[in-house]
């Protein structure tokens, strides 16, 4: 078969091991970006030509420089690095007629009440929520689902713009606000808990690698009221590792996703110890999470859904490199301090240290569960007074 082409639209910094494997796999890859990014460090060795916009979330704008693009490249598929590229992607894939998710299908990865009614639809846990479009509809859900709620944009990433509501009044004030945008979120259950995700490589439908963490301070939490940002390996021979992959297995079925990979999130109740299902992108872990699955298993999720996307091109068969299980933790917080000095974290388990304006990082892995629970214990006590900034929280990314 020829060299299949690429286009990877990426409007944040990230992607770098895609970027890298797709060229080694012998793809021509080809990145479209944003001009405040072009001076990032992109592994221009793996990429064959970058292009740039000015603002990468006019779709219109975006479909007439591809359509443009397309006279003199035949490209095979189009990839979304971030987040809020995969909706854009999806139409560019419909108006193209490439291959891949189109707009119907990937609102099961990126609109929260699209995902919420097609994975309870399928048997999957989902806490107890409710569209806002009927006035009658709210008033109900309300006299049935007790307060706390939260009140969730639909197509934000993480915990971005949502809000934790504790009576009707307060919600009533809040859709004052909002006007003609309400219909834009959607209004749930707020269930206290334990937060966990799972990073999975899909291929033929099927889950063929994942890994399980779970996060220190619920990422709500830390988004809203600071805090160390922590995630950590859960052992797969655990009952929660267990029960996540069950459910984990039956969302991934439940949205039909037929390859790549999935980023989702799980929360164990604290009142019943169950499992519920809170939502899930088809897209890499962002802050890092690939960078500690690599260190505790061997293999890289970005590296493999390159691997994934250009089989599927070829028509060939994909397995996944055979993993390790190692245990690791991530701490990452916004720091004080522009060029935050991690010298002093000089313990041997340290795998990895961040190096972004602003931040402070570092991943520790060892062979030993309790050793990386020790480390992390301190390591967020020292991060607190070594780093720890606090910035306003931001209604969108944009």
């Amino acid at each position: 078969m020829s060299q299949p082409t690429l286009l990877c639209l990426s409007s944040y910094f990230k992607g770098e091991a895609f970027l890298r494997q797709a060229k080694k796999e012998g793809a021509r890859v080809l990145l479209l970006t944003e001009e405040k990014l072009a001076h990032e460090k992109w592994p221009r060795d793996s990429i064959d030509e970058v292009f740039l916009m000015p603002d990468m979330t006019k779709v219109q704008d975006l479909i007439y420089a591809i359509s443009y693009l397309f006279r003199s490249n035949k490209i095979d598929q189009i990839i979304a690095l971030d987040e809020y590229d995969v909706e854009n992607v999806a139409t560019l894939r419909e108006h193209l007629r490439l291959p891949g998710m189109g707009q119907t299908h990937t609102r099961y990865f990126r609109d929260k009440l699209a995902m919420r009614m097609r994975a309870r639809a399928n048997g999957v846990r989902v806490p107890s929520f409710t569209s806002v479009f009927n006035y009658d509809m709210l008033r109900e859900f309300m006299d049935k689902v007790p307060a706390p709620w939260v009140l969730k944009p639909r197509t934000e990433a993480s915990s971005m713009g949502i809000k934790k509501i504790h009576n009707s009044e307060e919600l009533w004030r809040w859709f004052d606000q909002l006007g003609d945008q309400q219909s834009a979120f959607l209004l749930e259950q707020f269930v206290p808990g334990d937060v966990f995700h799972v990073d999975s490589v899909i291929w033929d439908g099927k889950i063929v690698f994942s890994s399980t963490q779970k996060y220190g301070i619920p990422p709500f939490s830390v988004y809203h009221d600071g805090g160390i940002f922590t995630t950590q390996t859960v052992s797969p021979k655990s009952k929660d590792a267990q029960a996540l992959k069950a459910i984990n297995a039956a969302l991934v079925k439940s949205q039909g996703m037929e390859h790549g990979v999935t980023h989702a999130e799980y929360i164990k109740g604290h009142a019943d110890g169950e499992m519920y299902f809170l939502e899930v992108a088809a897209r890499v872990g962002g802050a890092n999470i690939a960078d500690l699955i690599e260190h505790t298993t061997g293999i890289n999720p970005w590296a493999e859904w390159a691997r994934v996307e250009i089989a599927t091109i070829r028509g060939e068969a994909y397995k996944p490199p055979k993993p390790f299980q190692k245990y690791g933790a991530l701490v990452n917080t916004l720091a004080k301090q522009e060029y935050p000095d991690l010298s002093a974290y000089n313990d041997p388990e340290i795998v990895w240290k961040a190096d972004h304006k602003q931040h402070a990082g570092l991943i520790a892995v060892s062979d030993k569960a309790e050793r990386v629970n020790e480390l992390i214990e301190s390591y967020i006590q020292r991060f607190s007074n070594d780093f720890l900034a606090v910035a306003t929280p931001k209604e969108s990314a944009h």
